[in-house]
């Protein structure tokens, strides 16, 4: 509400009327601690991702609306503290995210999996040929990794460079009575567009590389 001794519908002055970030990264939660109710239909699917931004356009002229204020000051020290509140949030969810990604990244890597494949490909000459030595595995390893007790299933995609060229390698394998075994093994090269097909034990189709399935 405006300051003591005005009007409640006196409006908000211009300098205070600006986007405001503690509203927009806080959205439903900025809404409770500022008296402005409308901020939880950020729990409307579909609204609420037109909402965010709604709230960081009218959120300062809301607050004013809703909630006493001693003066200009009370209502800038406030508004700031909440963005302040909202960016420490959202850098902590980036790093949750990252350690989790990268923590997944990591269990990948060190899987029997992964290891067999990397060995089956720096083995191999073909790779060898057309990659250069070494040949190193980026931190960028995607896929999922399944186990039930001694038994699991494995697919990989694994950022891999060479002197002379970079790829992927595409493995999936199967682990039965507690051993892994790699039934496909291709290798897709950023430089060439026929993949180098090392394993494929269950015949399956592989675009590009004249083979059928």
């Amino acid at each position: 509400m405006p300051f003591a001794g005005q009007s409640k519908d006196t409006p908000i002055p211009p300098n205070l009327d600006r986007w405001n970030w503690g509203a927009f990264l806080l959205n439903w939660i900025w809404g409770i601690g500022n008296s402005t109710y409308i901020a939880l239909l950020m729990f409307v699917p579909i609204v609420n991702i037109v909402m965010i931004f709604v709230l960081g356009a009218k959120g300062s002229k809301w607050a004013w609306k809703n909630r006493f204020w001693v003066d200009e000051a009370h209502f800038i020290k406030t508004q700031r503290n909440w963005a302040r509140a909202g960016v420490i949030v959202l850098i902590g969810l980036l790093l949750l995210i990252g350690f989790m990604f990268f923590g997944i990244a990591s269990l990948m890597k060190g899987s029997d999996a992964y290891k067999i494949s990397m060995r089956e490909v720096r083995a191999s000459s073909r790779v060898v040929e057309a990659m250069g030595e070494p040949i190193e595995s980026g931190w960028l390893v995607t896929g999922n990794i399944n186990l039930n007790g001694s038994n699991g299933r494995a697919n990989l995609s694994i950022p891999v460079s060479g002197p002379k060229c970079a790829g992927t390698i595409i493995s999936q394998a199967a682990k039965t009575a507690g051993e892994w075994n790699v039934f496909l093994l291709v290798v897709r090269l950023d430089c060439k567009s026929t993949p180098i097909v090392l394993i494929n034990k269950r015949n399956i189709a592989i675009p590009n590389s004249g083979l059928g399935a």
